[in-house]
């Protein structure tokens, strides 16, 4: 396959491998960390390999020149890929929130929710919208959590949790903006500008769940 030849199609490429690696490195980064919260520890690494591989398809779709089958062939594992990962985003906000117990029993009800998201993505024509709709569903329902556990001092990391979901949900807004196009250096249109947010609220997720996982070692 060829590299694509339209500039901010190389951006988002190029940002969304960026990105691939980051999470990949979390990925390995809390497996090393935690040992006395290993079910926790587990659910965000599996988390993050999930958008290790979604971001890892996304720079392959934006990257290179291929046919409009192919291309769609590969949004379906990058779609399962999102929709689990957001599942398990949900599971371990309510594993911090109430309970390792609770957590537990809704574990396979999110990822069947996260395959249910992916079915809608194979039925509805405009896959993006379900996406950014499901995602913003469970951000705002982590974001009520872990800022309680912040004002209440509950959960160390917990203020870096909460500006990590900001992040990520002002990112999120950026990239349903299609008019959005900037120049530093490279172009960068909606897509790349959120890759580029988006690395800041992984950082922050980062740091928040490694101080929370750490907290009782």
């Amino acid at each position: 396959m060829d590299i694509i030849d339209i500039p901010t199609e190389q951006t988002t490429a190029a940002t969304n491998a960026i990105l691939a690696v980051i999470v990949l490195v979390a990925a390995e980064h809390l497996k090393r960390i935690g040992k006395h919260k290993p079910w926790k520890k587990n659910v965000w690494v599996c988390a993050f390999y999930l958008l290790f591989i979604a971001t890892t398809l996304g720079a392959i779709t934006h990257g290179f020149i291929m046919s409009n089958e192919f291309r769609s062939l590969l949004w379906h594992p990058l779609y399962l890929s999102l929709g689990l990962f957001v599942s398990l985003f949900v599971v371990g906000s309510v594993y911090d929130v109430w309970s390792e117990y609770i957590a537990r029993r809704i574990l396979v009800m999110m990822l069947v929710t996260g395959v249910c998201f992916f079915v809608l993505t194979i039925v509805w024509s405009d896959s993006f919208i379900i996406f950014i709709i499901y995602e913003v569903l469970a951000l705002i329902f982590a974001l009520g959590g872990y800022t309680w556990l912040a004002c209440n001092k509950r959960l160390r990391g917990a203020s870096q949790i909460v500006a990590g979901i900001l992040t990520t949900l002002l990112a999120a807004g950026i990239q349903t903006n299609n008019s959005i196009m900037i120049t530093f250096i490279w172009q960068f249109d909606h897509n790349g500008v959120y890759h580029l947010i988006q690395m800041i609220g992984i950082m922050f997720l980062i740091i928040g769940l490694s101080m929370s996982i750490r907290s009782s070692e």
